[in-house]
C-alpha cells in the first residue's frame, strides 16, 4: 500500500511540474554526475541569480521526488500526508494563479536505479546539461551491474538534446569529455586541462590569521577568489559555473564577483572551530571512494600540528565495498596522516588497506558507530589538531562535529542533515 500511495504522489507532482513548466516556459539548467553535482548546483545558482529570477534545487532534491518538488517550490512531506498534500496544493496554485515564477531553474538530477535519468530527461528537456564528474567506483554502484553501466546512466542527461541547448562537461575526466559524442547539443567544457573552453589555472588555498580561508585559482583573465570552500573540486564547480554563465552571456567578471559570494554547502569539506582549539574539515554529507580521496587530498595540503582522519562507512558500494575501502585505507597511509579513526563495520577495511601500506596500527583506533566515536574522540584530540570528518549519509558523522566542535549552539546553522526528520533518526 505505501509503495502505491508513492507512485501516486509521485505521478501527480510530475503532472504538475509538467505543466507549470508549459505555462512558464523557465530555462532549466540540469546537473548530474557521480560527485560534486550539489556545490556545482549551488555555485551556478549564486552566478545566476545574480541576473536572473532563479531556483535552485534545495539540499540534494535529485531524485523522481525531487525535480518536480523543485519545480513546483515545494519541500518533501516525508512521513506526513498532510504535508505532501500542501506540496500538492502548492503546485495547483503555480497551475492555476499567475506568479512570478523563477527564469532559470537550477535541478540536481540523480540516478538511484537504471533508467531514473532518461525517465526525467524525457520530460525536463533542459535547455543546459552539466555533467560533472564520474567515478571509477561510483555511489549507487549496487544497483547497477557495472561501472560502466552507471556511465551511460549519467550520459542519458545530454542524449537527444536540441542543437540549440547546451551541453557542459568536465574535461578533466575522460569519461565525462567521451560525452561529446553522444549529444548534438553545443559543447562547452571546463577544468583544469589544456584544451578546456573555461580553463582554470594556479589553483591554491589562501590563508587569513594563519587559517585556511577560501580557494583561489586563474581562469578567464581573472583572479578568482571564494572563501568558505575547500579542495581543487570546489574549484571545477566553479570552472562549471562559469561555463554556464557564457551559455547565458553573464561576463567572467561578473561572474567572478558573483563567486565570491559563493560559499559550500554545508557538510562538504566545510571548516569548522573544535573544541580545544582545533579545526575540523567538516564533509559529513555523504561518501564515495572519489570524494574520499579528495577530501584526505585535501587534508594533505593544509598544514597543521597533527592531522586526524575520521572515516566513516562508503555505503552503495555492492561488490566493490571490501576492496574500495581498503584503496582508500592505502591512500589515507601515504597522507602523512598521525591518527586513522574508523566508524562502522565496513570502516574496518580502510584500516586493513592502511596497515598493509605501512601504517602503524598503533596509530588506528576503530568504533562501531557515530556516538561511540564522537564520546572517545573527545578526549583524544589535542590543541593544534586538524580533523577531517567524512562518511556516507547513512554514518550520521555529522554527529561527531556537533560534540567536537566549539560552538554546538550553531549545529543548525553550519551542519548538513539538521531537520527536525534527521535528528528524531
Amino acid at each position: 500500500m505505501r509503495e502505491f500511495l508513492k507512485k501516486i504522489v509521485i505521478a501527480v507532482l510530475t503532472s504538475e511540474a509538467k505543466l507549470i513548466l508549459r505555462k512558464y516556459r523557465p530555462k532549466i539548467v540540469a546537473i548530474t554526475g557521480s560527485v560534486g553535482k550539489t556545490s556545482t548546483k549551488d555555485a551556478t545558482a549564486k552566478v545566476l541569480e545574480a541576473r536572473f529570477r532563479t531556483r535552485k534545487s534545495e539540499k540534494s532534491y535529485n531524485s523522481e521526488f525531487g525535480v518536480p518538488l523543485t519545480i513546483i517550490g515545494a519541500r518533501t512531506g516525508w512521513g506526513s500526508p498532510l504535508k505532501w498534500l500542501e506540496a500538492i496544493r502548492l503546485g495547483l496554485g503555480a497551475i492555476f494563479t499567475k506568479q512570478n515564477y523563477p527564469e532559470i531553474l537550477v535541478l540536481e538530477v540523480g540516478a538511484d536505479r537504471p533508467g531514473d535519468i532518461k525517465k526525467i530527461r524525457e520530460w525536463l528537456k533542459p535547455d543546459v546539461a552539466v555533467v560533472t564528474a564520474l567515478a571509477e567506483t561510483p555511489v549507487h554502484v549496487e544497483f547497477f551491474e557495472s561501472p560502466e553501466e552507471v556511465f551511460e546512466e549519467k550520459a542519458e542527461l545530454v542524449k537527444n538534446l536540441p542543437p540549440e541547448a547546451s551541453v557542459i562537461l568536465n574535461f578533466d575526466d575522460e569519461e565525462v569529455a567521451k560525452m561529446r559524442d553522444k549529444t548534438s547539443a553545443r559543447i562547452l567544457t571546463f577544468g583544469f586541462v589544456e584544451g578546456a573552453d573555461v580553463k582554470g589555472a594556479a589553483y591554491g588555498i589562501f590563508f587569513q590569521d594563519n587559517a585556511p580561508a577560501g580557494i583561489e585559482f586563474e581562469a578567464e583573465s581573472l583572479h578568482i577568489k571564494i572563501p568558505n570552500a575547500l579542495g581543487k573540486h570546489q574549484a571545477l564547480a566553479a570552472l562549471a559555473a562559469m561555463a554556464v554563465g557564457k551559455v547565458f552571456d553573464i561576463k567572467p567578471e561578473d561572474t567572478a564577483r558573483a563567486l565570491s559570494l559563493y560559499s559550500s554547502p554545508p557538510g562538504r569539506l566545510k571548516l569548522i572551530k573544535g573544541i580545544k582549539e582545533t579545526l575540523i574539515l567538516d564533509d559529513t554529507y555523504n561518501s564515495s571512494p572519489k570524494a574520499a580521496q579528495a577530501a584526505l587530498e585535501t587534508l594533505a595540503e593544509l598544514p597543521a600540528k597533527r592531522k586526524i582522519a575520521i572515516l566513516g562507512d562508503m555505503l552503495e558500494l555492492g561488490k566493490h565495498t571490501i576492496t574500495a575501502h581498503r584503496e582508500i585505507g592505502e591512500m589515507a597511509a601515504g597522507k602523512k596522516i598521525d591518527l586513522l579513526i574508523t566508524v562502522g563495520v565496513r570502516a574496518k577495511f580502510f584500516a586493513d588497506g592502511a596497515t598493509k601500506a605501512g601504517f602503524n596500527k598503533k596509530q588506528i583506533l576503530s568504533f562501531g558507530d557515530s556516538p561511540e566515536a564522537a564520546r572517545e574522540l573527545e578526549k583524544i584530540i589535542e590543541q593544534g589538531d586538524l580533523i577531517l570528518i567524512k562518511g556516507s549519509q547513512g554514518m550520521r558523522m555529522e554527529k561527531i562535529v556537533e560534540t567536537l566542535m566549539s560552538e554546538p549552539e550553531r549545529a543548525p546553522e553550519l551542519l548538513c542533515r539538521q531537520d527536525e526528520e534527521w535528528k528524531k533518526r
